[in-house]
């Protein structure tokens, strides 16, 4: 009996310590934001200049699900967004767990919507440009069209 306990003993506290192991800590406070801010800033330069890969991994899954990864990366390099370059501005929590990045981008403020998954910051496109989530859901010559990009 005493063998079987301490056989239990030893596979709870080795799995525990290889799961925390695993695991990045989740960051708090001013540790976050300042992390955040630095993820949010290499995001937005990606997208400012069309490494689009770059941006589809940073989605989180459900962001991930609306469009597959190649279909985004044909749609972006068929129709490239110029927006200009973004200025992350701060990071501050919102209820649930999210987080709203506040961005600047020729003199205009705008807010995405971060949380962490699996261990890292997440984009949230659902919930930081629902419009993008009805476009990139279009067949692709519509898509094009709606973006004024029409070869």
């Amino acid at each position: 009996m005493r063998v079987a306990l301490l056989g239990m003993l030893v596979v709870l506290v080795v799995g525990g310590w290889a799961t925390h192991r695993g695991t990045p800590p989740s960051p708090s406070g001013a540790d976050a934001s300042a992390r955040l801010v630095q993820v949010a800033q290499a995001f937005d330069n990606g997208y400012a200049a069309n490494r689009d890969a770059a941006v589809w991994d940073r989605f989180d899954r459900a962001s991930q699900a609306v469009i597959p990864r190649a279909d985004y990366i044909r749609r972006h390099r068929l129709c490239p967004t110029a927006p200009g370059p973004a200025t992350v501005v701060g990071a501050q929590p919102a209820p649930h767990g999210w987080w709203r990045v506040t961005y600047r981008i020729d003199q205009v403020t705008l807010v995405d919507l971060w949380h962490r998954q699996g261990g890292h910051w997440r984009f949230s496109l659902w919930r930081s440009n629902p419009g993008a989530v009805h476009l990139y859901r279009l067949p692709l010559a519509a898509y094009l069209r709606a973006e004024g990009c029409t070869r």
